[in-house]
């Protein structure tokens, strides 16, 4: 079987929310002599892609798509497990969803998405107040910090944690990227963040290029 059939049967895998089976194509690809990256960029981020136009379109509803997440999380933890050469990280990566949103999984994809390309990750979790952000950011040090916002309503906070960053005088020290449904380009740059990602793939390159990581 080609790598291309391989990757839509883990796409299809997760979409369906089968576990067993979507491990048995990960399996299938590594043997195969995928790149990891590879595995996760267009096979486990198209699926849950895809999933988010079907939830978009009403083909899928919350219990299948809570099931595909947990199949992309089982995937991707064992994508990790698979090992590879140690490398020095190419930079220190702090995430984090900011207070009063409760959603992950973006965030969540992104923190895969950047250990696989190098990066290490502090992952701070969701309603994060703008307090432990300041505090984590002082603690950790972190070359890039990464603020989610699902909602409208939350989505105020990623500029309140960058006007506390300014008041601390920490924002000089760390490269900002907002992200999450409501966000945009416009709104990054209304708030003084240094990059807007729209997807996981996007944060990466985005990192990447602010750091000058090559």
């Amino acid at each position: 079987m080609d790598s291309t059939a391989i990757l839509e049967g883990l796409i299809q895998s997760v979409i369906q929310g089968d576990e067993d089976s979507a491990g048995a194509r990960v399996r299938e690809a590594l043997t195969a002599g995928m790149d990891k990256a590879a595995i996760l960029e267009y096979g486990l981020s198209e699926a849950m892609n895809r999933l988010g136009r079907m939830w978009e379109d009403g083909e899928v509803f919350l219990p299948e798509v809570l099931l595909s997440a947990r199949v992309f999380q089982a995937c991707a933890d064992a994508l990790e497990a698979a090992g590879g050469e140690a490398k020095a990280p190419v930079g220190r990566c702090m995430l984090g969803t900011v207070r009063g949103d409760l959603h992950d999984l973006g965030k969540n994809i992104v923190g895969i998405m950047m250990k696989t390309a190098g990066f290490e990750v502090i992952d701070l979790g969701r309603d994060v107040t703008r307090e432990a952000f300041v505090e984590a950011v002082k603690h950790h040090n972190p070359d890039v910090l990464g603020l989610s916002a699902l909602l409208t309503t939350t989505m105020g906070e990623q500029r309140t944690v960058i006007e506390c960053l300014v008041k601390e005088g920490l924002r000089n020290g760390v490269k900002v990227m907002v992200g999450g449904a409501p966000v945009s380009q416009r709104w990054a740059s209304e708030i003084g963040a240094d990059a807007y990602a729209a997807n996981a793939q996007e944060a990466v390159e985005k990192a990447r290029q602010m750091l000058g990581v090559r």
